[in-house]
């Protein structure tokens, strides 16, 4: 299964969910195998919304996140589809991530418009940020935080990374590892509305420069399990290294840092499948525009942190390929010169400093994994 998916079993892809629909709501499979049914990811029923039930096809990198697609025949895989007992009549249509999908419905919009290109939310984030060449990396911080790694071609992750579709273009597949953090900006989140230790996520930004550091505090931010490179959906948050000493802000500093030490977690485990450790990362989403954590963020990692000029590159991602795929641009070097840094962070801890807070990471984490839990 993760030969040809390059997914890890879990119910975070769509394949179990599917297969427990199919098996669970009344009438499901058998209006399925009748062919009344159709499955896709959310970028599939848009497109069928927007073209009015004329065209069912997704594009390669969603297909790639369904633990269905072959992603090296590039086909769904009649195994997998037997395995979890799906029919293959449910499935879309796969196609390359930029050029003419449809046209929408004259009445949505006033007009019948292209739609021309479709990417999963990190591997349009990957082509927002001019990721274009094999060993560049991006990660985008929101709500959780995904790393990806442009590889070129397919890399089998020895440490528990995902193997994607990173763009598939004039039926050329580049292929990344990617890493997927659950809670991101999430943990945040529930400092101000779980804890009321803030009242806007804004604040963070001038208590992590009073306390300067956490002070040996870490939050594991486990509250739904743990991502990769850990895989752990039985592992649960923890605070740990609390003194009479700790307060607000050095809580709201372990919730920043928690981010930063996960984001080492990716690129140690990237570093390690690829032979090479990448020297710049590529940062984007909401919790970027704080200069605290993108400083931070490079001293953890111990390379050069870019932020763009635009950081809602998944967006900007998804209008590069649909303007690939109506001409108006010709190549992806038209659209990697478009790309901006606004401003660059290096890294500034010293080295048995850096190392020294990340041991204390992997030491509070082992503390939350299911194995390890007493």
């Amino acid at each position: 299964m993760r030969e040809r998916t390059g997914l890890l079993l879990d119910p975070y892809f769509s394949a179990t969910k599917l297969g427990w629909l199919l098996d669970n709501v009344e009438g499901a499979r058998r209006r399925a195998e009748a062919g009344e049914l159709a499955f896709g990811t959310i970028d599939c029923w848009l497109l069928w919304k927007l073209t009015h039930g004329r065209v069912h096809a997704t594009d390669a990198t969603n297909a790639s996140r369904t633990l269905l697609f072959d992603i090296h025949r590039q086909e769904w895989d009649p195994d997998l589809l037997d395995l979890f007992g799906i029919p293959a009549t449910l499935l879309p249509e796969v196609r390359d991530s930029a050029g003419e999908f449809g046209r929408t419905d004259p009445e949505l919009l006033g007009a019948s418009i292209p739609v021309a290109g479709i990417a999963g939310d990190q591997q349009a984030a990957l082509v927002g940020q001019a990721c274009f060449e094999p060993g560049m990396v991006k990660s985008t911080y929101g709500t959780g935080c995904f790393m990806v790694m442009n590889t070129g071609q397919a890399v089998v992750s020895e440490n528990r990374l995902l193997t994607t579709v990173g763009y598939r273009l004039n039926g050329k597949t580049s292929y990344a590892l990617e890493g997927s953090i659950f809670v991101a900006g999430a943990a945040i989140q529930w400092l101000r509305d779980g804890l009321n230790l803030i009242s806007h996520a804004s604040e963070t930004e001038a208590l992590a420069r009073r306390a300067g550091s956490a002070g040996g505090v870490y939050l594991v931010p486990a509250f739904t399990g743990l991502g990769a490179p850990w895989w752990d959906p039985h592992a649960r948050g923890a605070l740990l290294g609390l003194t009479r000493d700790t307060g607000i802000a050095e809580v709201v500093t372990a919730g920043l840092e928690a981010v930063c030490y996960q984001s080492r977690d990716l690129l140690e485990a990237m570093a390690a499948d690829c032979g090479q450790r990448p020297t710049t990362l590529r940062v984007d989403g909401g919790m970027v525009v704080n200069n605290w954590l993108g400083q931070t963020l490079s001293d953890v990692l111990g390379v050069r942190v870019d932020r763009p000029r635009v950081t809602e590159t998944t967006a900007l991602g998804a209008a590069y390929l649909a303007g690939l795929g109506c001409g108006l641009f010709g190549s992806l070097e038209d659209i990697a010169g478009q790309w901006q840094c606004e401003r660059a962070f290096e890294p500034a801890l010293p080295e048995p400093e850096r190392q020294r807070r990340y041991q204390g990471w992997r030491e509070a984490v082992q503390r939350v994994c299911s194995d390890n839990r007493q």
